[in-house]
């Protein structure tokens, strides 16, 4: 199902291979997700709802009943944060992590790359309940290999070190950033750890603890995400009984303006340079 957004998300292939597996249902958000519910009810279909992940403000009763009802849909979400730069603040999702998250039995993924985004279509496809998938707008190299393994509340370790001095975590869009941050500390003799959540909900507490802890307690999370109900918060809060460890966040602190992508990451600590930065704050 798609909410009129098929040219800008490219649901509009879907429609080519079968148009009996495609439905317009137009600029109706929460129509979308109903016709959704409706179509996944007792398991008839595998319904997806396709569109800007900003739009998916406007259904969350939907959504909510439809988890209360116990029903299987799956929403994906494209544009996400201010990596959408010049389309402006109206379209950037800022808060839908907070939202989804909040949402009972709810399974959350946010991939960084074209691999792990199919791998978490054909994880969200055989989760029960509400699943939502965050994708980003901007074209992103490919780091993971073909026949690397994804589940569903397990993090990927990108990048560790024996000397590491802290845990990086970033996701989506932010991993890119994130991977040029620890090449240029690493030219300068400091190594980081760089974790891919994969999964916001459930995410996974033993890897990070365990990387925390062995770093010396130091963790940065960085997101495309106002801070409240986004990564840093959720890391934060799964870890607010680890006296040893301390969380520092990076996040969009304020409603951003129409700019060029990287001109939105400088500004809101999300750029390569800005993570580098408190990275080196981080460990005075």
């Amino acid at each position: 199902m798609d909410g009129d957004t098929k040219n800008s998300t490219y649901s509009k292939k879907i429609k080519k291979v079968s148009t009996d597996n495609y439905i317009e249902c137009y600029i109706a958000e929460q129509n979308l997700v109903g016709v959704a519910i409706g179509a996944a009810c007792r398991d008839r279909t595998v319904a997806f709802c396709s569109t800007f992940a900003a739009f998916f403000t406007r259904t969350f009763d939907q959504i909510r009943m439809g988890a209360l009802s116990q029903k299987n849909i799956n929403c994906v979400g494209s544009h996400a944060g201010v990596s959408i730069g010049e389309d402006g603040p109206s379209q950037m999702a800022l808060e839908d992590l907070a939202m989804f998250r909040t949402i009972p039995g709810c399974t959350v993924f946010y991939p960084n790359d074209a691999v792990s985004c199919e791998r978490a279509c054909e994880l969200e496809a055989n989760t029960r309940g509400i699943c939502f998938i965050r994708t980003s707008r901007p074209a992103t190299v490919v780091i993971y290999n073909n026949e690397a393994l994804f589940q569903v509340g397990k993090a990927q370790v990108v990048r560790e070190n024996p000397g590491d001095k802290i845990v990086l975590i970033v996701a989506g869009i932010t991993m890119h950033e994130g991977l040029k941050a620890a090449d240029t500390l690493a030219t300068n003799g400091i190594h980081v750890c760089v974790i891919d959540p994969y999964t916001i909900k459930p995410l996974d507490a033993d890897t990070i603890r365990a990387h925390a802890l062995r770093v010396g307690g130091k963790i940065l999370t960085v997101e495309d995400h106002y801070p409240e109900g986004g990564i840093g918060e959720t890391v934060a809060c799964i870890l607010s009984t680890d006296a040893n460890i301390t969380v520092k966040r990076l996040a969009v602190d304020e409603v951003p303006r129409s700019c060029p992508p990287e001109v939105l990451f400088e500004k809101y600590g999300n750029s390569s340079n800005c993570i580098v930065n408190a990275v080196y704050n981080l460990l005075q």
